[in-house]
Formats: structure tokens, sequence, C-alpha cells
């Protein structure tokens, strides 16, 4: 390659959880640059989480892990033209980039939910991602489903 890779950048840890998942989450949420706004949102989402589910023995932010987890796709398919003709072509996804698509699916379909603040939204998709349902969770399967339709085609990969 003819230039140097870009050096990652550092996020620090959020300073409640002293979390990095959390910082990264909390960095996708925050429109123009509010990023105390997203914060709040994302704490009170938590808190909304604890109240709902108050009889599952995990704590809000492991259920939002779970949920993460529940929601992190495996595979996608890439168009990779050969020929004349356009293929959709399965391929394993990098660990950072599978985080980032969890991350951004999830609060994706919570701003598309109906609800009254945008912590409740977050909160519900949460939920439902925790329990294997909801947008989200039906993107992950969708994308596994193009995949496993496609496999025909992964002798293409690059």
């Amino acid at each position: 390659m003819r230039k140097a890779k870009p050096k990652k950048r550092v996020i620090l840890p959020d300073p409640v959880f002293n979390d990095q998942k959390v910082s990264k989450f909390v960095n996708h949420l925050m429109y123009d640059g509010k990023k105390n706004t997203s914060y709040k949102i994302f704490y009170n989402a938590l808190d909304i989480v604890k109240e709902k589910m108050a009889n599952n023995e995990k704590s809000p932010l492991e259920i939002w892990k779970q949920a993460l987890d529940n929601i992190t796709p495996m595979v996608e398919v890439k168009s990779r033209r050969i020929g004349g003709a356009t293929f959709q072509v399965p391929t394993e996804i990098r660990p950072e980039r599978k985080e980032s698509i969890s991350m951004k699916n999830l609060i994706a379909f919570a701003r598309k939910r109906s609800g009254k603040s945008m912590a409740e939204k977050l909160a519900a998709e949460t939920m439902d991602a925790f329990n294997n349902q909801g947008g989200a969770f039906k993107r992950k399967e969708d994308m596994h489903r193009m995949a496993e339709a496609n496999r025909a085609f992964a002798h293409f990969r690059f």
C-alpha cells in the first residue's frame, strides 16, 4: 500500500461505568457534538431498563451488552462485479465493524420507534434486542439470511 494505515483513536471510557463500549455507543448516539445530552439519554434509558426488568438478576449494563451481542451480525453480503454480472458475495465482518454495525442498528431502530422520549425508545429497543426480537434483531437475521442464500458465491470472496 502507498499510504500508512491511520492510527486508531483512543476512546476514553465513560464516567459512570468506566467502559469504552459505552463511550463508543454514546458517540454514535450523539447529534451535533451534544455529548452530554447523549450521555443523559443513555443513562436514562438504562434506568428505565432497570425499572422494567427488575425481576432479571443482571444489571442494566449487562442487559445492554447482551442486547448488543444478540444483534451483532457475523456475516454480510458485499456486491462484487464479475463478468458483467453483480453477485452478492457473503463475507465475514471484522470485529470493530461488527460492534459498530450493532450499535448503529440499535440506535437507528430506536429512533424509528414510537414513544415519548429517546431514552424510552432506546430502552424499549434494548429490551427487545435482549429478548431476541425488535427491528435491530430482525435486521441481523435478514443479513444472515441474505448471506445464506448467496452462499454459492462465497468463492468470489476478495
